[in-house]
């Protein structure tokens, strides 16, 4: 039986969590009165018991709450989950959202271990309904229904807060419309190849989403760099995609001839790059956008027959 070993928050970040025995969940927010709760997509974390006995296997003297998880489980198989899975806990519906984390700053328990748990095998997710969690409450997790998808907006500007992103919100919508999305993460990043090159392998081959959409540095100035990097992580490269869309754009605009924009596949996920204009990038979508699940189904092992 899968259960709430311990429930952990901390008003302020930096700090250890302190154990309670219950917390309250906001819609899209998180944990009340915990720190790291906030409109982002690493809301509530999820680190199993199981995972903190291996530390404590090391000869640490660790326990609940010490790798700053808001909720330390038992008896559940998190390592299993996927983004997209659910976790349903007292009530409250739990996205997941990220799977493990990327430390910048070593912790105390990895100076004390040479190593810590917590990035390899913490979990994230978004909540989606408010309620209560208590310890000892039983929970039970759903496999994704739909696709995750990554949205990828590539600014300078945007990077630095210093223009609102409006085509990543303009391409998530336009997924959500047209196809069954069970879980999309936006991410706003410079014109920088080497950093896209690290985003699009850490999206696929850590986090494995099923589709990444780049948007913006398609062209040919000095910072355009996405068809580059895409290029740079690609195992398959998909023309068919590229081609209908610039030829659609075609019939618009004569400028569709400096896109430069690629399509392609590395392990499981779809990576297309779309334009940077919030109408261009949804013009280019709308073209292949119903060949997209059929085309994951394919790269992630469908026996089905791709007759019509």
């Amino acid at each position: 039986m899968a259960k709430v070993q311990s429930l952990n928050i901390s008003r302020e970040k930096g700090v250890k969590k302190t154990p309670v025995d219950s917390v309250e969940l906001i819609t899209d927010f998180g944990i009340k009165d915990d720190a790291h709760a906030g409109k982002w997509h690493r809301q509530v974390s999820l680190l199993a018991t199981e995972s903190i006995q291996k530390m404590k296997d090391k000869g640490l003297n660790v326990d609940s709450g010490d790798f700053a998880e808001n909720i330390t489980t038992e008896g559940a198989d998190l390592l299993s989950l996927a983004v997209g899975d659910t976790v349903m806990v007292g009530g409250v519906e739990l996205t997941i959202s990220q799977l493990g984390k990327l430390c910048h700053h070593r912790c105390a328990v990895y100076y004390a271990a040479g190593d810590c748990v917590m990035p390899r095998e913490g979990i994230f997710g978004v909540v989606r309904n408010d309620g209560k969690v208590k310890v000892g409450d039983e929970f039970t997790i759903t496999r994704k229904e739909g696709l995750s998808v990554c949205v990828i907006t590539l600014s300078d500007k945007g990077s630095k807060g210093e223009r609102v992103d409006e085509t990543g919100p303009a391409v998530a919508k336009m997924l959500n419309d047209r196809l069954k999305v069970c879980f999309t993460r936006n991410e706003v990043m410079a014109d920088e190849q080497k950093e896209l090159e690290d985003a699009l392998k850490y999206m696929c081959d850590l986090q494995k989403f099923d589709l990444v959409v780049t948007n913006g540095s398609t062209g040919v100035s000095p910072r355009d760099i996405a068809p580059d990097a895409t290029l740079n992580v690609i195992e398959r490269r998909l023309p068919g995609f590229e081609e209908a869309m610039r030829m659609k754009s075609f019939e618009k605009t004569n400028r569709a001839l400096i896109s430069r924009a690629v399509v392609g596949v590395r392990g499981k996920t779809l990576i297309i790059n779309v334009p940077g204009s919030p109408k261009g990038a949804v013009e280019n979508l709308d073209v292949v956008v119903d060949a997209i699940p059929h085309c994951i189904e394919k790269l992630q092992g469908s026996q089905a027959d791709c007759a019509q």
